[in-house]
């Protein structure tokens, strides 16, 4: 019972810290070394017993304690100490869900006229200019039909994953801000948050 529980709380750390750090599982997963497959067993409960090398990953990634990440509730954590801040309390920002086949007729709409036009989901966070791009292709083994992905729309300096359109093939594909062929391709945005099968 014991492990189950810290798996448990392994897993809503991981889940609250990708979104609060503004990272993806792809992110994590690249950068902490951590395959996809096991991030993603660990996030869908599907391990009972995650191995110290990995724990030990994830925590280095996020710059958190390794003996906490499997004792601590971080987001609880953090809400007390954030508690005294003004924005300790922000509503959820609306964002627009928008089909991958109608991206491109809605680039140059308002987000007002797009939340008006089309079903809203909800961002957790300090943003503005997002949209929500549901998914019906696969995009090289990384996403599937259904996944959903929050996307500050525009160009940005953050270095993170971005969304793109590729002109050519017209799908939309997934890059790093250092090999964007601007000919080739319309930046959508930066990839915020993924939710898989629009979860």
């Amino acid at each position: 019972m014991y492990k189950k529980d810290k798996t448990e709380k392994l897993k809503n750390n991981i889940k609250y810290l990708i979104k609060s750090r503004g990272e993806t599982r792809l992110s994590l997963s690249s950068s902490s070394g951590v395959t996809r497959t096991t991030i993603y067993n660990i996030l869908e409960g599907k391990v009972v017993n995650v191995q110290q090398s990995t724990i030990r990953r994830i925590s280095d990634f996020f710059g958190v304690s390794y003996k906490e990440i499997e004792v601590v509730d971080f987001e609880e954590k953090e809400i007390i100490e954030s508690s005294v801040s003004p924005h300790g309390n922000m509503n959820p920002a609306a964002v627009p869900v928008i089909k991958e086949s109608f991206l491109v007729q809605s680039l140059d709409k308002r987000i007002g006229e797009l939340a008006t036009t089309n079903t809203l989901t909800y961002y957790f966070g300090a943003a503005c200019n997002l949209i929500a791009v549901l998914l019906e292709n696969e995009i090289s083994g990384v996403y599937e039909p259904g996944d959903l992905l929050i996307v500050k729309k525009g160009l940005s300096s953050s270095g993170g994953e971005k969304l793109v359109y590729e002109k050519t093939t017209k799908k939309v594909s997934v890059v790093s801000e250092s090999c964007i062929d601007f000919n080739a391709v319309y930046v959508i945005g930066d990839i915020l948050e993924e939710r898989f099968n629009g979860r």
